[in-house]
Order: structure tokens, then C-alpha cells, then sequence
């Protein structure tokens, strides 16, 4: 592991934004299970973000509170201390719809023992320490630095989507992505810059971009598949889930390969930086109007 850096200029200097955790309420009483009509794959598409992010945030949480005491960059450590509870805020909103899932009988049981397997078994601490220690530190920060270039960038696309609106999507569950997207695109720096710092090795970030973009490809679709024949079971007529992706990628309810594998190349780029994205100003904009966000706040809905 290369040697922390000393302060240096950020690309991203003008942004000058706080990170910090926003307090959000999100009730799930009487929200419909299938949230996207007319689209039984896309609502499980976006289901596994419950089954997978509550333990996948939690631990890329504590992988960077880990990093802490090697980043001596006022800035940086101040925005990763942010980022820390942003990613713990999402990880607890995401397993409160977990939890409704399993309270209507949907048996997640067996996806959420493959996702902790991942995370604490594979991905885990180990024990390990000195010289090794740091090495596998750096290439779980690589790991998490890739996997959130995409949250990133997918929180991008779900405020610039419109089709959900358009097919009626419970405002509920759209609010919860949006809020978390949002967020994401708001510190979408943090991730890569506490990377940098601590190790910064290219063909490490380009090495751990593609186990990140490989391993969450695998999961992401196997569990969607999965979630996908539960909730088609009994029923007739079985779209092939694969057609089931393409149906959904096709009307705008879930990203196309073209826009993930596009996404890869561009961050395996030398010359890339998150803050080379869109405008962050957008998600600024939904935090401010967020009904979830608005809900705390003193006067909002109780």
C-alpha cells in the first residue's frame, strides 16, 4: 500500500458540498408488493437492492471507517465520515423493506444467506494484518470505490428516467430510490478519492473495477431471477428471464447491458474521475423535494 497523501487540490473543488446523513421515513403498511405495474421482472429487479445493500453497505461502511486513520486530508477524511453514515442510513431504509417482504411471505431467506456468505466470508476482514493487512484493505477499497462508481451512476439514471411515472410506479418505493440515488450521486467523489489516497494503485482500481462489475453482474442477475420465478409461480405463462431483463431494459424500467458495460470502460479510463459525471445539481435538487426526507423534518408528515 503505497503511503497516505499529503493534502492535495481536488478536481471537484467548486462542488464544495457536506456530506451527511439525512434522516428519512419511509412507511411500507400498505404499499403494493408488485410496485411497478404491468412489469413483474422490473419490480424484482429492483428488489434485490433490499436483499443486497443492507449487508453490502454495512460493510463497505466499515471497510472505509477502517481507512480513516490513514487519510489525513481535512476534506477527504470529513467527507468519508459522511459517506460512512450515508451508506449506514441506506443499509437500515433498504432492510425495513426486507422485513415487509417477510412479513407478506416472500421467503428471502436463502438469497440473504448468499449475500452475507459474500460479503463476511469473501469479502471480510480475515484477521489479517501487517503488510498483508493493508494490502487486502486497499483492494477491498477498490472493491467498494467500483461498486459505488456504479450506484453512482445507476442513481443518476433513475432520477433521469420518467417511465416510471409514466406506468404508474407505487410513489413510495420511487421515492426510495430516488433518495438513495440521489445520495449516491452525491457522494459519488468519496468512494474513489479515499482509494486514491490510501493506495492509488492503477492496476489495482483497474483490477478490483472488474472483479466489482463481474461479481455484481452475477449476483444482481442470478437474484433477480430468482426473485423473478418466486413471483411468477402458479401463474400460466412464464416470460424466459432473460427476455424478462430485455422486456424491462427495453421500456426504460431497468438499465440495458449497453449502459453497464459502458459504464465499466469509462472507469477503467486512466484519466477518470467520478466529479467527469452529470450534473450533481440533480440530485441536490430531489434531496430538497424527497417526501421521505421532507417527512422528518419539523412540520412534515408524521
Amino acid at each position: 500500500m503505497n503511503a497516505p497523501r499529503a493534502t492535495e487540490l481536488h478536481e471537484y473543488d467548486e462542488e464544495s458540498l457536506a456530506i451527511n446523513a439525512r434522516h428519512v421515513q419511509f412507511e411500507w403498511d400498505t404499499d403494493p408488493l408488485d410496485y411497478i405495474p404491468g412489469d413483474i421482472y422490473a419490480t424484482q429487479f429492483w428488489n434485490v437492492m433490499h436483499l443486497v445493500l443492507p449487508e453490502g453497505e454495512r460493510a463497505m461502511a466499515d471497510v472505509f471507517a477502517q481507512a480513516l486513520p490513514l487519510i489525513d486530508d481535512e476534506r477527504l477524511h470529513e467527507e468519508v465520515v459522511g459517506f460512512v453514515g450515508q451508506e449506514a442510513t441506506h443499509a437500515a431504509t433498504h432492510e425495513g423493506f426486507r422485513r415487509y417482504l417477510d412479513a407478506n411471505g416472500i421467503d428471502i431467506s436463502a438469497q440473504v444467506r448468499r449475500i452475507e456468505y459474500i460479503v463476511h466470508k469473501v469479502f471480510g476482514d480475515h484477521g489479517l494484518a501487517g503488510r498483508a493487512g493493508e494490502r487486502w484493505l486497499a483492494e477491498r477499497l477498490g472493491i467498494y470505490a467500483a461498486a459505488e462508481h456504479y450506484t453512482a451512476v445507476v442513481g443518476e439514471w433513475l432520477l433521469d428516467n420518467r417511465e416510471f411515472e409514466r406506468r404508474a410506479t407505487d410513489p413510495t418505493m420511487l421515492d426510495l430510490l430516488r433518495w438513495h440515488g440521489s445520495e449516491e450521486l452525491e457522494h459519488r467523489n468519496v468512494a474513489f478519492d479515499a482509494f486514491n489516497h490510501v493506495d492509488g494503485n492503477y492496476w489495482r482500481r483497474a483490477r478490483t473495477a472488474l472483479i466489482a462489475s463481474l461479481g455484481l453482474a452475477v449476483l444482481w442477475f442470478a437474484t433477480s431471477a430468482e426473485m423473478y420465478r418466486k413471483a411468477r409461480r402458479g401463474k400460466r405463462f412464464q416470460l424466459w428471464w432473460p427476455l424478462a431483463y430485455f422486456r424491462a431494459a427495453h421500456r426504460g424500467l431497468v438499465p440495458n447491458l449497453w449502459f453497464l458495460v459502458s459504464q465499466t470502460w469509462l472507469y477503467l479510463q486512466p484519466g477518470f474521475h467520478p466529479s467527469q459525471m452529470g450534473d450533481i445539481d440533480k440530485a441536490i435538487r430531489y434531496l430538497a423535494q424527497s417526501p421521505a426526507v421532507q417527512a422528518t423534518r419539523p412540520g412534515g408528515a408524521s
